[in-house]
């Protein structure tokens, strides 16, 4: 058993190291299962922790203080009783901490989010907008901005009923957010990879339904509305274009399109090649 004195994500000091053990005055034993292991030190990873805190805490606290965002986290068991995020730990507990599960139907134990989002709908960060994109070509509800601070993107993502995508942990462990994703991958196709494996989402996909530059909803146009806008060469070789409903880009299915569509069955391969709609602007 490892006793872990301080949350790894922050860099702390010998005097904050000696302020926190003086002050704790219980010890909880934390184990960490699967992917949540790769919040913790390696010296830390698929063991036994115990962590001092001041007693009682909810349950939030310990996690985050080992360095796990709560968004990541799908079932928490105190002494073997699936409980929420701020059921109170006192001294000598322990907390059996899991991930998202994939191949077993956890919801008898979920206690975390009273209200799941039945509609994935997603919002990036500033860091994300190759993600964004690649979640917009697969018909995905997804905003990314770059001029919102943290506190900011926390309200918009609560406000519009959003899963938050990002690769900033702490981001993740703000108090009042409920949905979020850390992305683990650094290549936006395995990020890709990643979000459809982890939430299930391939059947869900829409493939050529936005606009990849705005999120916008696509419509179908005949050819004689968007003559003037399109090279001759186009025109002569399409007989029906796609039109951004909000900022009014052109698609059209352009050379690379069977490309995209077969890096699309790669992700999900039960999708059928082909599909419906645009892959050029």
């Amino acid at each position: 058993m490892l006793t872990l004195l301080l949350p790894p994500p922050r860099r702390a000091t010998a005097t904050a190291t000696a302020t926190a053990t003086a002050t704790a005055t219980a010890t909880a034993t934390l184990r960490f299962y699967a992917e949540l292991n790769d919040f913790l030190p390696p010296d830390s990873r698929q063991r036994d922790l115990t962590l001092p805190f001041v007693a009682p805490a909810p349950v939030r606290h310990l996690i985050e203080l080992a360095g796990v965002p709560h968004t990541e986290v799908e079932v928490i068991l105190l002494d073997g009783e699936s409980v929420d995020l701020e059921t109170p730990v006192g001294d000598g507990q322990r907390l059996a901490v899991y991930p998202v599960f994939e191949a077993f139907d956890a919801r008898p134990l979920l206690r975390l989010r009273p209200a799941p989002l039945r509609t994935p709908r997603f919002l990036a960060d500033a860091h994300l907008g190759a993600l964004a994109r690649r979640l917009r070509l697969l018909g995905f509800d997804t905003r990314w901005l770059n001029d919102l601070g943290d506190a900011g993107l926390v309200a918009l993502a609560r406000r519009e009923g959003r899963i938050l995508l990002t690769r900033d942990r702490r981001l993740l462990m703000r108090r009042e957010l409920t949905h979020g994703c850390y992305i683990r991958p650094v290549t936006p196709q395995a990020q890709v990879a990643q979000l459809l494996e982890r939430l299930q989402l391939c059947p869900e996909i829409a493939p050529f339904t936005r606009c990849t530059l705005c999120n916008g909803l696509l419509e179908a146009q005949p050819p004689a509305q968007v003559q003037s806008r399109v090279p001759p060469r186009v025109y002569a070789s399409q007989d029906v274009f796609w039109q951004c409903q909000d900022c009014g880009q052109l698609y059209w299915r352009g050379s690379h399109w069977q490309a995209m569509c077969r890096q699309i069955q790669a992700l999900c391969p039960d999708w059928a090649l082909g599909g419906q709609g645009p892959a050029t602007a």
